[in-house]
């Protein structure tokens, strides 16, 4: 040892040459750096801020920003034989691509996801088709209504439970017939549909089932035969299918309590990694599928 450089680097000198030399683990120092990319991820810092916290330049937090960007994240490998019960669902960016996620419900992790143009048969097979070759065989999945969505799951696991999400039943049925309906079988149906996600039991299940075969009985014909063209008629329309085409698949959480009835929790992840991805406003477009992989490696 030969004292430290300006830098406070350990300083060597040879015993033959008499030259003087420092080491260097550049490996090393770039994963000690990778603590200010993940906060700029997972926080959502700017580069500004990330200046105060490190006591570094703005050229330097940019270089390492830069350096991990155009690198991907390891994989993160699950226990997947544990994986029993799933959440899936999409959210869009801008109105433009769309981020689809399959969740492990017990844990909230990340168990596969794609960033592709839309929600489709296609993309959500191919996460499932993934989940498969992993290793996951799932008993039940929580999903909201897209029917392709729907299709795609039956056709990589054809015995699984399917839950519809009592969430969007109700968000959808109630955004249909609007907030205050003027016709009354408008009226009593939004008021059938706000019991949705209180349904804790047996009994509440049977009270909801109660008060809807009811109102289809006084209403259903009146309402089926309503014309189409009107958009009044048509969304009340739409929203009686939509309850009836739900019902053999709303009740399963009933039976088995690690159901989620809701895909809430995968909405929340959306709802946090919006916030962060919003704070990024000059993101480029063909880095945002390394944002979401990085964002989704750090969680996981």
């Amino acid at each position: 040892m030969y004292g430290r450089t300006s830098c406070g680097y350990q300083r060597y000198r040879c015993k033959i040459c008499k030259n003087t030399y420092t080491f260097h683990n550049r490996k090393n120092k770039n994963f000690n750096e990778r603590k200010w990319f993940e906060l700029w991820i997972t926080e959502g810092y700017s580069a500004r801020q990330l200046v105060n916290i490190s006591h570094r330049g703005i050229w330097k937090i940019k270089k390492i920003l830069s350096f991990w960007m155009n690198r991907k994240p390891d994989k993160v490998f699950l226990n997947c034989h544990n994986i029993k019960y799933l959440l899936f669902d999409g959210t869009y960016f801008k109105h433009e691509n769309c981020l689809m996620a399959l969740i492990d419900n017990s844990n909230g992790k990340i168990v596969n996801h794609k960033y592709c143009i839309r929600e489709n048969y296609e993309y959500a097979k191919s996460i499932f088709e993934e989940a498969r070759g992993s290793g996951i065989k799932p008993i039940a999945i929580t999903v909201d209504g897209n029917t392709s969505v729907i299709r795609a799951i039956k056709d990589v696991w054809s015995c699984i439970i399917i839950q519809r999400c009592l969430a969007h039943i109700q968000r959808q049925g109630l955004s249909w017939l609007r907030r205050k309906p003027k016709l009354e079988s408008s009226q009593r149906l939004r008021c059938i549909l706000l019991s949705v996600t209180k349904i804790k039991n047996e009994n509440d299940k049977k009270l909801f089932l109660n008060a809807f075969h009811r109102w289809e009985k006084k209403y259903g014909k009146s309402v089926s035969l309503l014309s189409s063209k009107d958009k009044v008629f048509s969304d009340l329309k739409a929203t009686r299918n939509l309850l009836i085409n739900a019902l053999p698949d709303m009740f399963h959480y009933l039976k088995d309590k690690n159901i989620p009835s809701t895909t809430n929790k995968i909405e929340g992840y959306f709802s946090r990694l919006k916030i962060i991805y919003r704070q990024h406003r000059g993101l480029l477009k063909s880095r945002r599928k390394t944002f979401f992989e990085w964002y989704i490696y750090f969680k996981n």
